[in-house]
């Protein structure tokens, strides 16, 4: 049964939808999370001290943040290779160049794959910067707050990080919609509701993350 589902295309395109939502929902709590950074040092600590020990005393120090990694890793590898070879049944299925060319399709559309590509990358790049300190100068473990404004006082940390941020709101913008449609929520009477919401998703996500670098470049969190 779990052979069967994961060779279809149906099978993939429902993976993709399930481990897209779930990468959503972890997107909406850390940036809820992020914007704590405007509550000063204490507050940003103490959270990033919360992430560590939550759970407790039932589960050990760290192992529920564990649970989470290894679980957005899962999501994030299951939505990759689906999309992947997804893409590659769909070009097998067209050897040949449409006669006519197919209407213009949105740029949240068009974008997906090289937005994917992005935030790949983007994840790696955030984790050595942010999570283990590899290509983060000044790195102090323990001190999330001051990596951040670290982070973020430097021309190419901002640059890298809003790139990031502005692919992810392009693609939750496509993504959330098409998993809709995938998981048969989507019909003629809510489409609109739920490009809307996508839209809106898309949008406070994009503004709430960004919003964070903009604050330490104007000195509004320092």
């Amino acid at each position: 049964m779990t052979r069967t589902l994961w060779d279809s295309t149906v099978g993939k395109k429902t993976i993709m939808a399930v481990t897209g939502l779930v990468m959503l929902g972890y997107l909406v709590a850390h940036m809820v999370g992020n914007l704590k950074i405007f509550f000063g040092p204490g507050e940003f600590d103490g959270y990033a001290h919360w992430l560590r020990t939550m759970g407790a005393p039932v589960l050990h120090h760290e192992w529920a943040l564990w649970i989470v990694r290894v679980g957005l890793v899962a999501a994030v590898v299951l939505h990759g290779v689906s999309a992947y070879q997804l893409s590659r049944r769909d070009i097998k299925a067209r050897p040949a160049k449409y006669v006519h060319k197919r209407p213009r399709a949105s740029y949240a559309t068009r974008t997906m794959r090289w937005g994917g590509v992005i935030l790949a990358l983007f994840i790696v790049w955030h984790i050595l910067d942010l999570t283990t300190g590899t290509v983060h100068t000044g790195f102090e473990a323990g001190h999330p707050y001051q990596n951040v404004i670290d982070t973020f006082s430097t021309w190419y940390g901002n640059v890298i990080y809003i790139v990031a941020v502005l692919a992810m709101g392009l693609h939750v913008q496509h993504g959330f919609w098409s998993a809709a449609q995938t998981l048969g929520v989507g019909n003629a009477t809510r489409d609109r509701i739920l490009k809307t919401l996508a839209n809106l998703l898309a949008a406070v996500l994009t503004v709430g993350f960004i919003s964070v670098p903009v604050a330490v470049m104007t000195g509004v969190v320092s």
